[in-house]
């Protein structure tokens, strides 16, 4: 926080920001949510993925109202954040539209419990309130189609129930991870699907993961419409009417396990087409796992030593705007690195960059291009830019536009001419005069 405020008294001013009552995260999320709503109005079909990441502060157990995120009541503290972001058909983070933040419940041993309890007295609440928030936006958006999507942890009969209330309301797009058993002929939901002619061959890039390098996988594709029997403790939701997709990789590489995956929609599928396009949908997924990665690594919001778990949610809400804002300008040097610079970077900013990498302080007629500009910035950062490296990563872009504010604002400064009654030059002769 000092480095980035660069002064005691502006450091100090940050801390009481936080530590203000009305400095809540909602309230300073809402421009945001806001603005991505406009974004989305400019999109025919935007995907809303919601996941969930823990924020450790094992470090720093002298936080307040901090609570233990793993299994055991001794383990490691910390807050759970569960994100919506959006994203348009090519990958692009349009923003986010909700957020949830709290502090796991201490009180263990009340796995017995679990099935006995309604859903909204337990945390996979979070996912029906991202649901009816995205629902909210696609009410006030009817032009543009939203999905909800979420991985195997989603996979909740009370949320297929919610996204079938309203025809006119959000599609839900899911990882299955139940076998569950089917309203007809007392079949299961897997063997169902398995039992579908293969529909066809489709192939779709898997990104990096670890050592496992990128890879084009081809799958082979089922698709069948089912009906789902109620759990024996929510008949009172009735049979559920949905699509299911599975994809099983055929020639998987020696030693990697093969792809397999069953996906659960309200999308109509009745087409190998269309079961294709759930598939390509859902591998824009991992967007969001690269979101929250650049939040923990590249804006490291688990380092904040703020005293109070309310403070560390006021800052993890600017946190996840410049987190989404990096994250928008890795997307945009990977897919259109020549574009100018200017795109994504203030004439000023691109200015003093130059500058400092050149050596020189004229700049030259044209800006460089956004892939020029990234790899400078990064390469302010830590970036190496060796052969094997690749692209700039989220962390060194974060610590790379950290200085560029530093070398901006000196930049402004000599820019001013010489006389102005802003020159802080200017303003301490004036102060020495009797």
């Amino acid at each position: 926080m000092p480095v980035a405020c660069q002064s005691r008294s502006k450091a100090k001013a940050a801390y009481r920001f936080f530590d203000h009552p009305e400095t809540q995260m909602d309230v300073l999320l809402k421009p945001h949510c806001e603005a991505t709503e406009q974004r989305i109005a400019a999109e025919k079909l935007v995907l809303a993925v919601q996941d969930t990441t823990s924020l450790n502060y094992n470090p720093h157990p002298a936080t307040e109202n901090l609570e233990p995120i793993g299994s055991e009541e001794e383990g490691i503290i910390g807050l759970l954040v569960h994100s919506t972001m959006t994203f348009g058909l090519e990958g692009t983070p349009l923003g986010l539209l909700d957020v949830q933040c709290w502090a796991r419940d201490a009180a263990f041993g009340k796995k017995h419990e679990r099935k006995r309890r309604p859903i909204e007295e337990k945390q996979s609440s979070k996912w029906l309130t991202s649901f009816r928030q995205v629902a909210e936006v696609q009410r006030r958006r009817p032009g543009t189609r939203l999905v909800s999507v979420g991985n195997r942890e989603s996979d909740l009969y009370e949320l297929f129930h919610e996204a079938l209330k309203d025809a006119q309301g959000p599609w839900l797009l899911i990882r299955a991870v139940h076998d569950r058993r089917l309203a007809e002929d007392q079949q299961q939901l897997v063997s169902c699907v398995e039992q579908q002619p293969v529909a066809g061959i489709q192939e779709i890039r898997v990104p990096r993961h670890g050592k496992q390098p990128a890879q084009v996988a081809r799958l082979e594709v089922r698709f069948a419409r089912v009906t789902l029997q109620p759990p024996k403790t929510k008949k009172s939701l009735g049979a559920l009417t949905l699509w299911a997709v599975l994809s099983q990789e055929v020639q998987a590489p020696s030693g990697i396990a093969p792809l397999r995956s069953i996906l659960l929609t309200t999308c109509p599928v009745d087409s190998f087409e269309a079961a294709c396009q759930m598939l390509q949908w859902y591998t824009l997924r991992w967007g969001i796992e690269v979101f929250h990665r650049t939040l923990k690594s590249g804006c490291q919001i688990e380092q904040r030593q703020l005293g109070a778990a309310d403070r560390i949610e006021a800052c993890l809400a600017i946190a996840l705007v410049v987190a989404r804002r990096i994250f928008h300008l890795a997307k945009l040097g990977r897919e259109t690195p020549d574009v100018l610079c200017k795109v994504y970077f203030e004439d000023a900013q691109w200015k003093a960059l130059l500058a400092y990498i050149t050596r020189s302080p004229v700049p030259p007629a044209q800006p460089p291009s956004l892939r020029e500009a990234m790899r400078m910035v990064a390469t302010i950062g830590a970036f190496l830019g060796r052969k094997g490296d690749g692209g700039p990563g989220t962390k060194s872009l974060w610590l790379g536009m950290q200085y560029l504010d530093t070398m901006t604002t000196m930049w402004k400064i000599f820019e001013r001419p010489p006389h102005s009654p802003l020159c802080p030059a200017e303003d301490m002769r004036k102060d020495q005069l009797p």
